[in-house]
This record gives C-alpha cells, structure tokens and sequence, in this order.
C-alpha cells in the first residue's frame, strides 16, 4: 500500500520531536501493511491509529492508497480537530 501525506500531515510530522517521529515512522508502517482496524465515530469517514496514549494519526484508505491526513502529538489537538469536524 502506498502512503500519500496531506500537506497539513507533512506540516505536523516536521514539527515533531526526533523521538516521537521514530514512534509514528513505527505505527505508519504498520498501517501501510496492515488493514486498518479503528473507524472513528460519528459517521466521521476516516480512521485513527493510537500511536500513543496522546498521538493520534488520522488517515483514510481507497484502493491502494492510504492517505495520512493528520498527525497529532497531543490529544488536546486531536480533540480540538476531531470536534470541528462535526
């Protein structure tokens, strides 16, 4: 499967500490070669891999494709987006 980054993922990803971009490098490919697992709530179309107890990377598949649409490093962002969204 092929990964495809958002500009707003690549944003977030760079913004990142070396330690915990090892952490989500780890959980994307996991995702590349896994199928995915956790659909968000709410009717909201995309999925959501726990990297840790607070880093959260949005994502959604169609076909081939895995498109990373977001990277959070805390959970108070996650939240705030997650909350826009509906």
């Amino acid at each position: 499967m092929e990964l495809i980054f958002s500009d707003s993922a690549k944003k977030e990803l760079e913004n990142l500490p070396q330690d915990l971009k090892a952490v989500f490098r780890k959980h994307m490919e996991k995702i590349q070669f896994l199928p995915p697992r956790k659909h968000m709530k709410h009717g909201i179309p995309f999925h959501v891999e726990n990297v840790t107890k607070q880093a959260r990377i949005i994502y959604n598949v169609k076909g081939d494709q895995t498109y990373i649409l977001h990277c959070f490093k805390s959970h108070k962002e996650y939240e705030r987006w997650y909350k826009s969204y509906k």
